[in-house]
Formats: C-alpha cells, sequence, structure tokens
C-alpha cells in the first residue's frame, strides 16, 4: 500500500508540473519529507 501512495503524489506532482521544491513550499513541509513520501519511507 505505502508504494502505491508514494507512486500516487509522485504521479500528480508531475502531472501538475511541480517540482518537489515547489510541493513542498506549498505544502509547509521540507522538500526532505516529500522525496521521503515519494520514496514510500515511513517518517515516524
Amino acid at each position: 500500500m505505502e508504494n502505491h501512495v508514494a507512486d500516487q503524489i509522485r504521479f500528480y506532482r508531475r502531472q501538475e508540473g511541480l517540482t518537489q521544491e515547489q510541493l513542498a513550499e506549498a505544502m509547509g513541509v521540507s522538500v526532505a519529507a516529500v522525496s521521503k513520501w515519494e520514496q514510500g519511507v515511513s517518517q515516524s
């Protein structure tokens, strides 16, 4: 399931033409967080 979520985040970000940096800024999170989401890395 986690990889599916990661794939969806990456797909929709790219569909909107956003970089990880732009998405991070829009969401108020770090670029590292977006990167981890797209890699399917859990953050606890």
